[in-house]
């Protein structure tokens, strides 16, 4: 399993809203600023389905995240299953006016899975920087 965190200086409602819309996925769903989430589908309930198409600008790679909600308990806790079968879970705690986040996922085997540390890692840092300043 892979474990990629941070702390969000905002409040769990913000927070909450922020990793769960589509208009807002679409903003910080990036690693760096030469990629871009173009398109998002969430339907944020147990059963539901969300599709993120994410790539580089110029097209060199382009892949949908794509998957099924097992579980959610609004503002504490987000799992899924993946359509390549692999699960994973986003955890929010709340800690004094801060909150923590942290996400778990299994690898996939096609590539290193200190790169896919890495990359997911730059996501969730975007997620906080995004959150912060808006």
């Amino acid at each position: 399993m892979i474990t990629v965190e941070t702390i969000v200086n905002a409040p769990i409602d913000k927070v909450w809203k922020f990793w769960t819309t589509p208009k807002n996925i679409r903003k910080w769903n990036n690693p760096t600023d030469d990629w871009h989430t173009p398109y998002v589908e969430n339907d944020v309930k147990v059963g539901g389905e969300f599709k993120y198409t994410m790539g580089r600008k110029d097209e060199s790679i382009c892949f949908d995240y794509e998957g099924i909600y097992t579980k959610l308990d609004e503002f504490s806790v987000i799992e899924y299953k993946l359509v390549d079968n692999r699960t994973g879970s986003v955890r929010f705690e709340i800690q004094d006016d801060k909150i923590k986040i942290t996400e778990i996922f299994e690898p996939n085997p096609e590539n290193p899975e200190n790169e896919q540390k890495e990359f997911c890692q730059r996501v969730i840092d975007n997620f906080k920087k995004y959150t912060e300043a808006n």
